[in-house]
């Protein structure tokens, strides 16, 4: 049986105005597993992706990671194994240049200068990145922007990556070169998407969110198959 990277029992959270952003969620993902996260904006697919890693909370140690509850004790070890990337990659871009970008995650986990240095360099080989070190981040194309934003939780060698909308924003050319290189990762991934294309070729399992719930958890294949369950939850109208 398959480990369980991702347990979630009943999850439930409101926003701090009152409002309600899940209900009752329970899922789990297994290791290697490519799951995307479908639904009509406001569905509570980024909310729930907040919580992977601890950035938001909702009800006490409704979700595990690896069997680590997602609570202070345990936040350090979760986020090392939870790679979140942004929907905007200046929400994880903020350093002189790339270089200390990328290094930002291993520096603030304690690791020496030149175990840095290596974890930056690989990272930066794996999304075609290399060369660009002292590069301005801010200077660079949105697609350069975005790969350099998943090196940022590559450098910590990630067990999960948690990516919001990674398509979003970008060319055909930096659309598929994206897709093709998120394909090649071998590692969990939690995908929140509004592109079926994306998700169609990397996900091999969709859950349809909406109004914070659960409706629809399956194949890619019987998800997208499904043009009337699309159609109910504002999906329709992608080419698929």
């Amino acid at each position: 049986m398959n480990e369980k990277a991702v347990e979630i029992n009943r999850l439930s959270y409101v926003y701090p105005d009152g409002q309600c952003g899940l209900t009752d969620i329970s899922l789990t993902v297994s290791c290697g597993e490519s799951v995307a996260l479908i639904g009509p904006n406001g569905a509570g697919k980024s909310t729930l992706l907040l919580h992977l890693n601890g950035i938001l909370r909702g009800n006490n140690s409704a979700v595990k990671v690896f069997g680590l509850p997602v609570e202070d004790r345990n936040i350090r070890e979760i986020r090392r194994k939870v790679g979140m990337v942004f929907q905007d990659p200046e929400d994880q871009l903020f350093s002189l240049n790339v270089f200390e970008d990328v290094a930002f995650g291993p520096v603030n986990m304690g690791y020496a200068a030149e175990e840095v240095g290596l974890r930056v360099r690989q990272a930066l080989q794996k999304v075609g990145m290399q060369g660009y070190e002292k590069r301005s981040s801010h200077h660079l194309s949105i697609g350069e922007k975005k790969r350099v934003a998943i090196a940022t939780v590559l450098s910590l060698d990630p067990e999960i990556l948690a990516l919001d909308e990674p398509t979003s924003s970008l060319d055909p050319r930096g659309k598929w070169a994206l897709i093709a290189f998120l394909k090649g990762l071998n590692t969990t991934k939690i995908v929140a998407s509004h592109d079926l294309d994306l998700v169609k070729i990397l996900c091999t399992r969709a859950i349809i969110l909406d109004g914070g719930k659960v409706v629809a958890d399956g194949t890619t294949e019987e998800i997208l198959g499904d043009e009337k369950l699309l159609g109910e939850h504002g999906l329709t109208g992608i080419t698929v």
